[in-house]
């Protein structure tokens, strides 16, 4: 997505949500000169996900409590495997490496962590809420590449989406997927707060403009 497209239904966000996007950009800043400071080779390229990704029918793994379940009805075999952020945990739990995880590091750090050992793509995203976790996660992972959801940098990209979970679906999307299937993704959980809540809503409305 481009950003001049995307700008709009940010600004519409961080209204909505409160957000300040001067945190957000700062945020961006700090990880791009991690990034520039991490050794090559721990760093993965923007081709790699083409590789990964164009062509393929893609499962995109959201942390619903439901994903457990779901994976038990889906053949995995042939898929690239996207996986947000905490679903990490459980695809790891049920035997299964995901290719690509795209995460803002609030959720199963540590298995992520062990996953880009393996040799997960990280697509990690640096925002407001989150700069002193990119400060200190960020250099103890591999192949990552950076996000953010305000104006991209030289070694940060912006392919659009807000949550871990439409992220996955906008990535897909920008790298022409043969197919999106999603598992693991409750729009109308009762059981979050109504910020988790907003949230959910900002996901469902992103995924619909990600696959228009």
């Amino acid at each position: 997505m481009k950003f001049e497209d995307w700008e709009p239904i940010y600004q519409e966000i961080i209204r909505d949500m409160g957000y300040d996007r001067a945190r957000d950009e700062y945020a961006a800043g700090l990880l791009s000169g991690l990034l520039y400071s991490t050794e090559p080779s721990r760093l993965a390229q923007v081709q790699r996900l083409e590789e990964l990704i164009q062509g393929k029918d893609v499962l995109v793994c959201g942390n619903a409590p439901s994903l457990r379940a779901e994976l038990n009805d889906v053949e995995t075999s042939g898929y690239c495997i996207i996986a947000a952020d905490g679903a990490t945990a459980h695809l790891l739990d049920a035997g299964l490496a995901p290719h690509i995880i795209v995460t803002d590091l609030d959720g199963a750090v540590e298995q992520e962590i062990e996953a880009s050992r393996r040799g997960a793509v990280m697509v990690v995203h640096a925002h407001g809420d989150n700069i002193e976790v990119v400060r200190t996660i960020v250099p103890q992972l591999n192949n990552i590449i950076g996000s953010t959801q305000t104006a991209p940098l030289e070694n940060i990209h912006n392919f659009g989406g807000f949550t871990d979970g439409d992220r996955c679906v906008f990535l897909a999307m920008e790298f022409n997927a043969a197919s999106v299937t999603l598992i693991g993704f409750d729009f109308n959980d009762d059981n979050v707060i109504p910020t988790k809540a907003k949230k959910l809503d900002w996901a469902r409305r992103l995924i619909d403009v990600a696959i228009e």
